[in-house]
């Protein structure tokens, strides 16, 4: 494992490198720009001269099976990186209005890996294999429909579909979702009362299980569009595999208040652990907000349970590759930023603008780890 931070022209680049020796070797990155007084075109031409640097250089050798741009004005901007992607797409691709907080135009996360064979299934999915695992990705599904409700339910129909055109289901393949909502304040409910009644028909319940996630506000570039789901799942897959996180003596169950999702899951892989942490905020167990109004309070409450899913997990910090930090409100990006910068000096994250689903959160993270482990009944990553 090994954490670094790139800089070059107009950019600044963390890099987390996870590399045990075998082909399956995996990077993530998030690309800044550094350069405020830079129009979007020229801060979108150093992002992108820069990917392509470390593609050459520091990265060489791994391929990008996902990418998310996180934009400060997605209606103005959004077009000029779908036009990119229609003229050859390297990987699944994300893009979504949550402005960065630095006072940049856009970021960019890229999760990398060696040794895969790429290509876009007829489903629709980015599938990427390597060894006996397919890993199947999207990034920015939507439709059109009137309302976030039935929006939600046509995306996860579809989806559905997509998965059995590979041999795969949502409750024995999907690990991860995102759902990033317009207006969330007011179209979050329409989104969770969809995925409940869809999940219930999948065998998606209390009782089983559910799927990591992250539900979010977050704007496309068309107003019309309330809701983007971007997902992963595997092929190849059994449920031992999979274990899901809870932190019970941090946190209740989400179906506790009507919502379904897990706060975490581990893949188990032969010689590798992949840990998908969920939209953690201040919450505790008994599902409330604790410190309402207190960013500082909040970001270390919302620290600590993240800390417990990590350590169920048998991970810490030390091993997540990155980190998202939404805020509800950008003026207290400083406060959070200097807190991050003292407690998680290397880790590669980006903090942007994006309320959480209830009103009192301040302050939202995901992240994803990655730590050695040994299960000799399971094949390697």
């Amino acid at each position: 494992m090994n954490k670094q931070t790139v800089s070059k022209a107009n950019t600044k680049t963390e890099i987390f490198e996870f590399d045990n020796g075998t082909e399956a070797r995996e990077c993530q990155a998030v690309i800044h720009v550094t350069n405020t007084s830079l129009s979007y075109a020229e801060q979108l031409d150093a992002l992108l001269n820069t990917y392509d640097e470390l593609r050459s250089n520091e990265l060489r050798g791994t391929e990008a099976v996902f990418k998310r741009y996180y934009l400060s004005d997605a209606a103005n901007q959004a077009a000029t990186i779908h036009a990119m992607a229609a003229e050859g797409s390297d990987c699944a691709l994300s893009v979504i209005e949550q402005a960065p907080l630095d006072g940049t135009k856009v970021a960019l996360w890229v999760y990398m890996q060696s040794g895969v064979a790429t290509a876009i299934s007829p489903s629709g999915l980015y599938r990427v294999a390597h060894g006996r695992y397919t890993h199947l990705w999207d990034g920015g599904a939507h439709r059109h429909e009137a309302n976030s409700e039935l929006q939600t339910r046509l995306l996860l129909n579809s989806y559905l579909m997509q998965l059995a055109a590979e041999g795969c289901s949502l409750a024995d393949n999907c690990i991860r979702t995102w759902f990033f909502v317009n207006d969330v304040d007011i179209n979050y409910a329409g989104m969770v009362k969809a995925r409940n009644e869809v999940f219930a028909t999948q065998s998606l319940t209390p009782a089983t299980h559910f799927i990591a996630s992250t539900g979010i506000g977050g704007r496309q570039e068309d107003a019309t569009v309330s809701v983007q789901m971007d997902n992963y799942a595997i092929k190849g897959i059994c449920k031992e595999q999979i274990q899901h996180l809870y932190a019970a003596d941090h946190m209740n169950r989400t179906s506790d208040y009507g919502v379904s999702f897990e706060r975490g899951t581990c893949v188990e892989y032969g010689d590798r652990h992949h840990v998908f942490i969920s939209g953690t905020a201040s919450i505790d167990t008994n599902g409330d907000v604790v410190y309402p109004g207190d960013i500082r309070k909040q970001t270390e409450r919302m620290w600590g349970n993240v800390e417990a899913l990590l350590r169920e997990a048998g991970c810490t910090f030390d091993d997540v590759a990155q980190m998202t930090i939404y805020l509800r409100d950008p003026a207290d990006y400083s406060t959070v930023k200097a807190m991050f910068d003292g407690r998680f000096p290397s880790t590669p994250r980006l903090i942007v603008h994006a309320p959480v689903c209830r009103p009192g959160w301040l302050i939202e993270m995901e992240c994803m780890a990655i730590c050695t482990a040994s299960h000799k009944e399971f094949a390697p990553f």
